[in-house]
């Protein structure tokens, strides 16, 4: 028996377990201080609780108690008191929600040994331990008191926060959260949930140390619990997977480095995005959320849950994940997120308060009769004993005080009704401390499979305009992940020489966060008012400055030589003025993809002829082609180059490539003759792969052939618009920012006769085929040498409204395929989920629009297959997209509309450009044509490059050397090998002073590939040569929790249970990805050159 001593020695209390210990633990020495609660804990959590009396000579020390230390994955360290002892190691039973240390096992003089109801109010600490006690004989009416606080909508993030502008909205975020805090320290009973930490973190950098410590504490009570946890709410539809995680995992490090274990969101929360995605679901859940609450799902699909008392349910999130590491319990909240009718007590509402004073006014009977009809009419459709109830709405709670008092009184009164026979029970909840009893309950829940797109609020009512609504602020937010990307591995590589080098100090926080924050649901979505639109991207422009420092200090670090770097952000209209006036300069070609690439370079010029070296200084085969009418007319003033230069350039993986360019004279006998495009109709393009034939007569493409395949298929593409509703005798619902309502399922060809007007280049290294349908629409269809797929570069806008009519535009594709009503779209630019025309899943479908009820979101791809063949269109930004026809898709590309869709916008969707007569917009669509079996090896490697697109810098030559004696490199690869072509480097950033966050994918699902759906093996310690990693630890999807300290509840569905699967022991020489596994890394690294950057430079 061991005996503490003056003075306090450490002891190790080894203690032993049985049952199942609930999901957290919490450490914690109660005041007065005798009354001890000693903590061992992992993933799960025991508490030792007893009473302890201390000597006379210790009374006096007010800390005397249990010392803690050596948590949390390991047996506790306990400091004795003086004159305690401990007997043999206590035998800890864990049952009904108790835990029990019989009093034999603990020798402490004056000790009783407590019995702990984990659920009860014993111990202060948050997780579910914190949450307040239920009464299993009553209906339990969760009160969840939330604000919705949208990161930009109708005001801009900053005039949200501010208050600014309240003609426009009230609303100011910071007033909500000074007023929360102040009633959530009145009155210890009250609790409150916070999800959007863009704010959040704008907000506690106003705080006083005093604030911060109070909001710290109500924070570890429990009573303030963040949700979600992003940087945003994000959206589902048109949202990438790479920023999704991004921006979630920005807002949970800042929870974590601010507010500890506490601040780790258990529930994500989705309640206002407009329908929800099977991989963002999966995200969540490999992130280590226990459940999801959504507040939108269609009308049809809610009804029926409600009927079969489905509203709550087990997604199964993936099909190449093994169950349940994507499995994610899913609430669907009874009010979207508004408070139940007539209670609503936020000063932008008008309900009555609860008058309980003896006045002519007093209204209590009434207010508490009313509130039971609905409690009691809300359980019918859910499973068990408990109910959630959201009490606020968008920025509400300004006034915190106005709420409480009120909620207060219900409480109150409702649960003195019990006296007189009520069975509901009211507390003042969070989603957490609900979800908590739906588990303790221990039922089965059913198993969904799909998606819950699209969404629509009531008949002739899809939100599905907004899968493509801004479509030049969805492709600026697509390049500005990309852009971030690079910027986050050129910083991680070079090190601190990227943060301080020659040009100034490189910052990529501010894209970090621009592009968080345009993840947003009124962001990317399109559906905010157009200053609000304005102001994101002006946020994402100021990101890509301070990014471009960064990205200049790194190349000069990483090649050696301090170049006068310049950055040509308007090449897609071919504007960039060193190349269109100098005679000589140098191409940068950046790669962040694991594997080498081969992309085309095109620069505005003004010279008849180039010479273009390789990094070896090799000569590059180049062309020079005239400007296409389209992009002159594009640039307006903006250039006066009149040609274009075109070269193929290659760059090494996660590296890069420097070509030189020189102007050669006119008498250089290397200069080729002059070659004008060809006016007449063009019957084929060609390269090694691929063959597209026209139809003579109306210029249209009418075939496509896989030369390597020797496969054909009869493809024809062409532009059409449908006709906006402005609403009709069946409903006056309009087409607007968010919801898609032709007023005909049948479009309007663009072009006003059969025959389109086309042309033809042709040279060595490309050719095109340009079409012209009409004075606002036109197409390059394009071969690059050597590329396996069909390029189909359109220009749409302005799109004409004088004649009054909105139009939605559209590029369909029809072909012989017998698809079956079936297509295909990605999920997040990553899942694969087939869609079936006029059916859902798990509902009857009453289908009341045709053409926008079949629409779905394309974040990166749509294909339509039969039995043999498969045809993919890549997309290059989110669109939304169908098969309308059998063997036909489509893709919505433009939309201008002239009504408002009434879903609080309060402005049409007319976008005027920077001309003021119409935006104009240009973008791509890859088009693939290949076997079913191996359509999935080109497709998922050709959507990753077109996302993790390579990046051109360039300069003048002839920069000075960056460190004196060392010669410049031409060419650099961070990569000691390739990585295998079914794995992709998600994530290369810095993390700290020392430490990187990498992220490897398998980017392929079970089953789609024969070879490429295999396993496969990294060796992370040998894969980079720009430094030596020392070590690594593995992380959650999150990266801000070690993988194993993760612990999930574990949901049962219907068809029987899953049980996850230990984490592995990490040999990082050996990382094994299985299809679809993302893997998180915290790798600790020493650079090659002391203070970042590769040696021998």
């Amino acid at each position: 028996m061991g005996r503490c001593r003056r003075p306090p020695r450490e002891e190790r209390l080894a203690v032993s377990i049985t049952g199942a210990p609930p999901p957290h633990w919490r450490q914690s020495v109660m005041s007065p201080p005798r009354l001890c609660v000693c903590v061992w804990g992992g993933g799960g959590g025991v508490f030792v609780v007893f009473r302890y009396d201390p000597p006379p000579r210790a009374a006096a020390n007010q800390s005397a108690g249990c010392g803690l230390s050596g948590f949390p994955r390991r047996p506790l360290a306990l400091a004795c008191p003086e004159g305690v002892e401990w007997g043999p190691p206590p035998q800890v039973m864990w049952t009904g929600g108790h835990m029990t240390v019989p009093a034999s096992d603990m020798a402490v003089p004056g000790a009783v040994v407590l019995l702990l109801p984990l659920l009860g109010a014993a111990v202060a600490g948050c997780g579910y331990q914190s949450c307040p006690p239920t009464r299993p004989d009553l209906l339990n009416v969760h009160l969840v008191p939330h604000t919705h606080d949208d990161v930009g909508w109708l005001k801009t993030v900053e005039q949200y926060f501010y208050g600014v502008r309240n003609e426009v909205q009230h609303a100011g975020v910071q007033y909500i959260l000074d007023s929360v805090v102040a009633q959530l320290a009145a009155d210890p009973s009250r609790r409150f949930i916070y999800a959007e930490v863009a704010f959040l973190a704008r907000w506690w950098r106003q705080q006083d140390e005093a604030t911060r410590r109070t909001v710290r504490q109500l924070v570890e009570q429990g009573r303030l619990e963040f949700v979600g946890g992003g940087w945003c709410m994000s959206d589902e539809a048109a949202a990438h997977y790479s920023p999704a995680i991004e921006q979630l995992a920005l807002g949970r490090r800042f929870l974590r480095r601010e507010f500890g274990a506490c601040g780790t969101p258990r529930v994500a929360w989705q309640i206002d995005p407009f329908g929800h995605s099977r991989q963002l679901a999966a995200i969540f859940a490999q992130m280590g959320y226990d459940g999801l609450f959504v507040g939108r799902v269609d009308y049809q699909d809610k009804a029926t849950r409600e009927q079969l008392r489905e509203m709550e349910l087990l997604w199964r999130a993936s099909t190449s994940l093994p169950p349940p590491a994507a499995d994610l319990f899913t609430g669907i909240l009874p009010n979207v997120y508004n408070p139940p009718s007539g209670f609503c007590w936020d000063q932008l509402c008008s309900d009555p308060p609860v008058v309980d004073e003896d006045s002519e006014e007093n209204n209590v009977d009434n207010i508490v009769s009313t509130f039971l009809q609905i409690a009691a009419s809300q359980a019918e459709h859910y499973r068990t004993n408990h109910i959630i109830m959201t009490m606020g709405s968008d920025f509400h709670y300004e006034n915190a005080n106005l709420w409480f008092k009120n909620m207060d009184k219900l409480i109150a009164h409702v649960n003195a009704r019990q006296a007189n026979g009520s069975r509901v029970h009211v507390l003042y909840s969070t989603p957490s401390c609900y979800l908590w009893e739906l588990y303790r309950a221990n039922l089965s829940w059913s198993l969904k499979m799909d998606d819950f797109f699209p969404y629509a609020d009531g008949p002739h009512q899809f939100w599905t305009g907004y899968f493509t609504s801004r479509p030049a602020f969805k492709r600026y937010e697509r390049l500005s992940n990309n852009f971030l990307q690079i910027c986050s591995q050129l910083e991680a590589l070079a090190g601190m020489a990227a943060r301080e080098g020659p040009y100034g100090p490189g910052d990529s926080s501010v894209l970090r966060e621009a592009v968080a924050v345009a993840q947003h649901h009124d962001a990317v979505t399109g559906t905010e008012k157009q200053h609000v639109a304005d102001d994101y991207a002006r946020q994402l422009a100021a990101g890509w400055e301070s990014c471009q420092l960064l990205v200049a200090n790194a190349l000069a670090s990483l090649s050696g030589s301090k170049e006068n770097f310049v950055f040509c952000n308007a090449l897609n209209i071919s504007i960039c003025p060193l190349t269109e006036v100098a005679s000589r300069f140098t191409v940068i070609l950046y790669n962040p993809l694991g594997r080498h690439v081969s992309w085309p370079i095109r620069l505005p010029v003004n010279g008849a002829s180039y010479a273009v070296t390789d990094p070896q200084g090799q000569p590059v085969p180049s062309e020079v082609v005239p400007i296409s009418n389209f992009t002159h007319r594009l640039r307006g003033d903006g250039s006066n180059a009149t040609r274009e230069l075109l070269f193929q350039a290659s760059a090494p993986p996660l590296g890069f490539s420097t070509f030189t360019v020189s102007r050669m004279s006119r008498g250089d006998p290397r200069v080729p003759p002059a070659q004008t495009p060809a006016l007449t109709q063009p019957q084929e393009i060609q390269n090694e792969h691929v063959r597209v034939l026209f139809d003579p007569l109306t210029g249209h493409l009418k075939e496509i052939q896989n030369l390597d395949k020797s496969i054909s298929l009869p493809v024809f593409q062409s532009f059409y618009w449908y006709n906006a509703s402005i609403g009709n005798n069946e409903t006056p619902q309009a087409s607007g920012a968010y919801i898609f309502r032709p007023n005909s399922s049948k479009p309007i060809p663009v072009s006003g006769s059969k025959q389109v007007s086309t042309y033809l280049v042709k040279n060595r290294l490309v050719q095109e085929v340009h079409q012209n349908f009409s004075s606002w629409c036109s197409q390059v269809v394009r071969l690059h040498a050597g590329q396996p797929y069909v390029e189909l570069e359109w220009t749409v806008g302005p799109i004409p409204v004088a004649d009054g009519w909105g139009k939605e535009i559209i590029s369909r594709f029809e072909t012989t395929l017998q698809t079956d009503a079936r297509f295909y779209t990605d999920s997040n630019g990553r899942q694969i989920l087939e869609r079936r025309r006029d059916y859902r899943p798990t509902w009857n479908l009453s289908q009341t629009e045709p053409v926008a009820g079949n629409y779905y979101p394309v974040n990166s791809r749509i294909f339509i297959k039969d039995k043999k063949f498969q045809l993919t269109v890549l997309t290059d930004r989110s669109q939304g997209g169908s098969s309308i026809f059998d063997g036909s898709l489509e893709l919505m590309v433009h939309r201008r509309l002239l009504y408002d869709d009434n879903r609080g916008v309060g402005e049409p969707l007319v976008e005027l450009g920077a001309s003021k007569q119409g935006l104009v917009v240009r973008g791509r669509h890859l088009v693939l044509l290949d076997t079913v079996e191996s359509a999935a090896d080109q497709h998922r490697l050709l959507a990753q490059e077109l996302f993790m697109a390579p990046y051109t810098v360039l300069a003048p030559s002839g920069g000075p050397s960056y460190r004196r004696g060392h010669p410049s490199l031409q060419q650099f690869s961070a990569l000691r090998r390739e990585l295998p072509p079914n794995v992709h480097l998600l994530t290369l950033a810095p993390w700290d002073a020392s430490t990187l966050l990498l992220r490897l994918e398998h980017q392929f699902e079970r089953g789609e590939s024969a070879n490429s759906s295999q396993p496969t093996t990294v060796d992370l310690l040998n894969l980079f040569s720009a430094f030596t990693i020392t070590s690594v630890q593995e992380m959650s999807l999150g990266a801000d929790l070690p993988l194993n300290a993760v612990s999930r509840l574990v949901w049962t569905p219907t068809t029987g249970p899953a049980q996850p699967q230990p984490v592995p022991k990490l040999d990082p020489s050996q990382v094994t990805l299985q299809p679809m596994e993302i893997r998180t890394f915290l790798a600790t690294v020493q650079y090659k050159v002391p203070g970042g950057g590769p040696a021998g430079l």
